[in-house]
């Protein structure tokens, strides 16, 4: 990502892959979402810590991802 582009809200901050977020699919389609999977996740302290600072709040970690670091636990 070069300085100043926000990052695609659709995509993982970590991987790059889709991150599938409810809220993003519904913000892109105006249709209803079901609450998104992360709303009831735990990211650890190093997860979170690992997504570039520029990027902090603006994208979704993927499930993929979360998982990936739930097993190093």
């Amino acid at each position: 990502m070069n300085a100043g582009q926000r990052p695609d809200p659709s995509r993982c901050p970590l991987c790059g892959e889709s991150n599938r977020c409810a809220l993003e699919i519904e913000r892109e389609t105006g249709q209803a979402q079901p609450a998104c999977w992360c709303m009831g996740a735990d990211f650890s302290a190093e997860l979170l810590a690992r997504v570039p600072e520029g990027q902090r709040r603006m994208a979704c970690i993927c499930a993929r991802c979360a998982a990936r670091d739930a097993l190093q636990d």
